[in-house]
């Protein structure tokens, strides 16, 4: 055997290869940061890790030199191949360290930075005329990291797409096939959801091919919507301004909300009154409080002060005895762990979050947090889901945290499931913390407080949902004197359960407690009747939340959807936020108006849930996506050709104005601009003075005697004010009308067909004249 010369090779950190030479059968491999070689005239081999290399030694410069140059020119004599074996694509750059880690030196991990392919911006970008084909481009920007990944590509034996694992992440993956023309290489889909080393390992195990069913479902959302957009938008901007869009969830839930405010201000208040007694029961300090019931046999409803009088009247010389005590216990069941609707739902309760917000706290959390000790990891699982399954090692994992912290009695035995005739998307699991032991006090030090309050809520929730129910025992007591009923209830925690970990915002109860010495037939002295009035209530205005909420029980969009849709409708300042609650704009207003006017079917909310239903046939494989492409299209087109008829006089024209101009004395002009309405001098652009324009409606402010006028809030929600404001300062948000109140003399403003009175004391109301 020939004489062979001994090397170190220091090892570089991060990089992807170091040189191993093999000596007959045997492999010399390295330690951390060295290896140890003996040169010999034989094959080297390749082993993964370092682009690097350090080689030191005497009398060693033809090796080197050679070597050196076996790694430049790629493979000259020696077979060596510098490059890893795998490589793992993902979407985002933050998920690249963390599961290079996971992966080791046999494995390059690169990211795609979310989609590379698109439909061209400056067209339609889809072939009407031969079978809906869609003509995908490279999206601008994306080509020096198309050209990273080729190089790449080159270099491995196998490929992984492990992007998100939904509908868009498979179409990403297969947008990446065919932008990398993988056609031919060994190429895997791979899907986790959640980012820990398990998770991913055993991902690799699962590979698969892509799912084309998947796919498609993507690609007839995408071109639908780009259908819906481009052939609408184009008419919006001709009849109202540019700028504006409409899509085919955003248009619906614009409907939605506008529809909620028209109730609104068509909402009638109705006069009910409410009746409490207090009751002495001998032997004890406190009276108890009852509220009024009526009749021992039927309920009763009192609305007018004329019936409560005649009631208080029948009850102030009765005597009162309890008519029954009943005990019993109630069980309140943990809440289900989070699906993404619930989760932006929560934290806008409690957190205060927007639904953009929280989503893009729950992808940091889901891609990585650098922990202390542990390095980057996902604490979260995936965010972007409509189930509430959890796996079984999650399931196990999380029964032997309770019965360890808590104790066995909180452990829960049986699960409370999601029951619903909904199609659920059960891809994956629901928002869960990747490890229950990382509990958001361990977490806090490596959390920003945005994050470590949204990790809190989805730990709480999640921990809740494994333990067992709280446990109440409720006292019911019914109180007769005179024929007349009064009734009340109490309840009193006898175990917590679940409510020792988490207690969800609408849920927070006080626990009433009743005397002891309650018992059938004891005798009650009346001690004082409290009577109020109060007036029914309309629905409450849309916030994200509550609208996030109807979108999904409507069956409108999905998951990664309802983030986009409202951040869209606000960008476009169809509707503005004001202390939660959401309000449509004027603008708002004329592009619904539009909408329901030319394209019904498209702000239909059953025909969009039913679209819905459609996408998730595809997905399953029952319907074909060009099916229901080629059935859209057809009918789209021929109400936007109707519409560019029958609208042109939808299109706003500048209008004279009674005002003149400051400063050249023209006539202004009322244009109308991204917030409304403004006033404009015609002489554009040699005279550039604007100003306000307030809309008059020929009624004299109650304060003042000057007009009141049509305004605006800062953000666009409309109010009658007075012109003279801030020097007056009425207003009210219902039109005022030239009627006085016959009972109270206040103004009447305008609710639908009636008019009310403005002061809430009166509640005073008359059908409209009819002009």
């Amino acid at each position: 055997m020939a004489k062979y010369k001994f090397f170190i090779i220091y090892l570089q950190p991060r990089k992807n290869y170091c040189i191993v030479m093999q000596i007959g059968d045997n492999i010399i491999r390295m330690n951390i940061n060295t290896i140890y070689i003996y040169f010999s005239p034989v094959h080297p081999y390749m082993f993964p890790y370092v682009n690097r290399i350090s080689i030191l030694g005497r009398g060693c410069n033809d090796v080197l030199e050679n070597h050196l140059q076996f790694r430049l020119t790629g493979c000259e004599k020696g077979m060596v191949i510098f490059m890893a074996k795998y490589l793992v694509v993902v979407e985002s750059p933050a998920k690249v360290k963390t599961i290079k880690k996971f992966l080791g030196v046999n494995y390059e991990v690169a990211a795609s930075n979310g989609h590379v392919r698109d439909l061209p911006k400056s067209q339609l970008g889809v072939d009407v005329e031969h079978d809906y084909e869609p003509k995908y481009i490279t999206i601008r920007g994306k080509g020096d990291i198309l050209a990273n990944l080729r190089k790449e590509v080159k270099k491995a034996e196998k490929i992984y797409l492990a992007t998100d694992p939904d509908r868009e992440g498979e179409a990403i993956s297969w947008h990446l096939l065919k932008a990398l023309k993988l056609e031919d290489k060994k190429v895997y889909r791979i899907t986790f959801n959640e980012i820990t080393k398990n998770a991913v390992k055993e991902s690799l195990k699962n590979a698969r091919e892509i799912n084309m069913d998947l796919v498609d479902a993507q690609q007839a959302r995408r071109v639908l919507d780009r259908m819906v957009g481009y052939r609408i938008s184009p008419l919006l901007w001709e009849k109202v301004k540019r700028g504006l869009s409409a899509g085919r969830v955003q248009s619906v839930a614009l409907r939605i909300i506008c529809d909620r405010e028209e109730e609104i201000n068509e909402f009638i208040p109705e006069e009910y009154w409410t009746l409490d007694g207090e009751f002495r029961i001998p032997g004890e300090k406190k009276p108890i409080r009852a509220k009024y019931y009526g009749k021992k046999d039927s309920k009763i409803n009192i609305a007018s002060k004329q019936e409560l009088d005649k009631i208080v009247e029948e009850l102030q010389e009765a005597e009162y005895e309890v008519a029954e005590v009943k005990k019993g216990e109630r069980m309140k069941k943990p809440p289900l762990p989070f699906t993404t609707s619930t989760l932006q739902q929560e934290a806008s309760k409690v957190l205060n979050f927007s639904t953009q917000k929280t989503m893009r706290l729950a992808q940091q959390l889901y891609e990585g947090i650098d922990i202390k000790g542990n390095g980057t990891v996902g604490i979260i699982t995936y965010l972007r889901t409509d189930s509430t399954r959890v796996s079984e090692e999650a399931e196990a994992s999380a029964k032997e945290y309770i019965e360890k912290e808590y104790g066995p009695e909180y452990a829960a035995t049986a699960i409370n499931e999601k029951k619903t005739d909904k199609k659920i998307q059960d891809a994956h699991e629901a928002i869960r913390p990747t490890d229950i032991s990382r509990t958001p006090v361990l977490m806090k030090e490596s959390l920003s407080r945005d994050q470590f309050r949204l990790y809190q809520l989805i730990w709480k929730r999640f921990a809740a949902s494994r333990m067992t129910p709280a446990k109440y025992e409720t006292t019911s007591v019914k109180i007769d004197g005179n024929g007349h009923r009064f009734t009340v209830s109490a309840s009193k925690e006898l175990f917590d359960g679940f409510m020792s970990v988490y207690v969800q915002e609408d849920e927070k109860e006080e626990n009433n407690t009743l005397a002891k010495g309650i018992d059938k037939d004891t005798k009650l002295h009346l001690e004082n009747l409290d009577g109020k009035q109060h007036f029914t209530q309309p629905s409450p205005h849309y916030t994200e939340a509550s609208l996030v909420r109807a979108l999904e029980e409507l069956g409108i969009g999905r998951p990664s959807t309802y983030a986009p849709t409202i951040t869209t409708i606000l960008a476009r300042h169809y509707v503005v936020k004001e202390n939660k609650n959401l309000y449509v704009t004027e603008l708002g207003e004329v592009v619904n108006h539009m909408m329901k006017e030319a394209f019904p079917s498209i702000v239909d909310v059953n025909f969009t849930a039913n679209m819905e239903a459609l996408l998730d046939g595809v997905e399953e494989g029952t319907v074909k996506w060009k099916t229901i492409v080629s059935n859209f299209y057809p009918d789209l087109e021929e109400a936007v050709q109707n519409a560019e008829k029958e609208l042109e006089h939808v299109k706003i024209t500048d209008e004279l104005s009674d005002e003149v101009c400051d400063i050249c004395g023209k006539q202004m002009v009322i244009k109308y601009g991204p917030h409304g309405r403004f006033l404009a001098c015609p002489g554009f652009p040699e005279c550039r003075n604007t100003k306000p324009y307030y809309e008059k409606i020929g009624i004299a402010c109650p304060e003042c005697g000057k007009d009141i006028v049509l305004k605006k809030t800062k953000k666009g929600r409309k109010y009658y004010g007075c012109i003279d404001n801030p020097e007056c300062g009425f207003m009210v948000w219902q039109k005022p009308s030239e009627e006085k109140c016959a009972q109270c003399g206040a103004i009447m403003l305008e609710k639908g067909n009636k008019l009310v009175c403005s002061n809430e004391n009166c509640g005073h109301v008359v059908n409209k004249n009819k002009p």
